[in-house]
């Protein structure tokens, strides 16, 4: 983070395909810019910074969501099923905390993540050591430059130990899109179980809609559903969106109110609008999926160019705005690779710090990478084509 940190405040001459910040679309820029003008104009900006919302968050995209959710995917929740929180990491810093550690029945409790790689932001949120463990997953090999991690349900268990499972959809870092049948036995199975499933959607369905396929958002009474605004364009206003029961969203407002008195204004208030008349979900589906989907191609091509002689695999890219590459016997970590590539201007994220909560040794984790394609096309040209040469030497020496 401090590296990535240098980047954003031009403190290094770095190529920065690290980070998780959204590409700039003028497209989805032209449309905040002017429902900004026009909340300046009416008077609605003055509103939206000048009081406090409830701790729940700003009540009219509350509404507004809620709405939307039943109108769209025939959901049934209303206002109170949801609030909002200083950004995803805000969210699963209270749900974590809230579901782990010494419980009230004297049990302590872990996060299950039916498999690693996941989001690295999970890693340290929860007070309780040992407050996340994770499985292996299956690997299918797709074609000879491609695979794709799937949960071992054979494998994968829930015990009383277990305070709520949680999955990315699609996943950062690899791009995995869980397919509605895993969806479908994790929701059988933590319903079985009596605990929550938290589905963390940070670029899925409604929006941002960085899948690239069609595919519709899973919901039940005992899913918490999590969403932000950061990859629909707005990453610096910190705006999470968590969908659940109204005991959970009971909860997380009065954390809130603990932690920070009340949400930002800003994010909900702006895009109240746009979810109130479906802008939201035109934006996500005609254009960041496509910006991201010419992105994800070119990137492939580069990789393809630049990579022709190495053993490498790239994990079938199915959302979001990372490519997961793997590079079977790297001789070296990929921590070492990452020093090498900083000395030459290239930020990646080693793969190891991905795999939270598995408490074995596993030589894949250090034998792969996460670049970002959001960045702009010579950055990300220069990126792999860099990336390429150090595996290389990485392999001569």
């Amino acid at each position: 983070m401090d590296d990535l940190g240098d980047v954003l405040s031009g403190g290094r001459d770095l190529c920065n395909l690290g980070g998780g910040n959204p590409a700039q679309i003028p497209a989805v820029q032209s449309i905040f810019d002017k429902t900004i003008s026009e909340a300046v104009g009416n008077g609605t900006f003055r509103a939206l910074i000048s009081s406090y919302d409830g701790p729940q968050g700003h009540r009219p995209f509350l509404i507004a969501l809620s709405n939307l959710l039943n109108r769209e995917y025939g959901w049934s929740v209303g206002p109170d099923n949801i609030a909002m929180t200083t950004g995803s990491q805000s969210s699963f810093y209270i749900l974590f905390n809230l579901l782990t550690g010494l419980c009230g029945d004297g049990q302590r409790r872990h996060i299950k993540l039916p498999m690693v790689p996941e989001y690295i932001g999970y890693a340290d949120v929860a007070f309780a050591n040992d407050g996340l463990r994770a499985n292996r997953p299956l690997i299918d090999i797709i074609d000879s430059h491609t695979f794709k991690y799937r949960i071992d349900f054979d494998e994968f268990k829930i015990d009383d130990t277990a305070g709520g499972i949680c999955v990315s959809r699609p996943t950062n870092p690899t791009g995995n899109l869980l397919s509605a049948e895993e969806i479908e036995k994790l929701m059988e199975l933590t319903h079985a179980a009596g605990v929550p499933l938290i589905i963390d959607n940070a670029y899925g369905v409604p929006f941002p809609n960085i899948v690239f396929s069609n595919i519709e958002p899973m919901f039940d009474s005992h899913v918490i559903y999590c969403m932000s605004l950061s990859k629909l364009g707005l990453p610096g206003l910190r705006t999470g969106i968590v969908v659940a029961s109204e005991e959970i969203i009971e909860v997380i407002g009065s954390v809130n109110a603990i932690m920070s008195l009340a949400t930002g204004s800003l994010g909900a208030g702006l895009t109240t609008p746009l979810v109130e008349t479906g802008e939201a979900l035109r934006l996500g589906r005609e254009v960041i999926r496509p910006y991201y989907e010419s992105r994800l191609k070119q990137a492939l091509f580069w990789c393809k160019e630049h990579m022709v002689g190495l053993d490498y695999f790239i994990h079938q890219p199915e959302g979001g705005i990372f490519l997961w590459l793997w590079f079977p016997a790297l001789p070296v970590a990929t921590q070492v690779l990452y020093q090498r590539l900083k000395a030459r201007g290239i930020l990646v994220i080693p793969g190891h710090y991905f795999f939270p909560g598995l408490n074995e040794t596993w030589d894949h984790a250090h034998e792969c990478v996460r670049i970002s394609y959001s960045q702009s096309p010579d950055q990300v040209e220069k990126g792999i084509r860099i990336l390429a040469e150090e595996v290389r030497r990485a392999f001569e020496l």
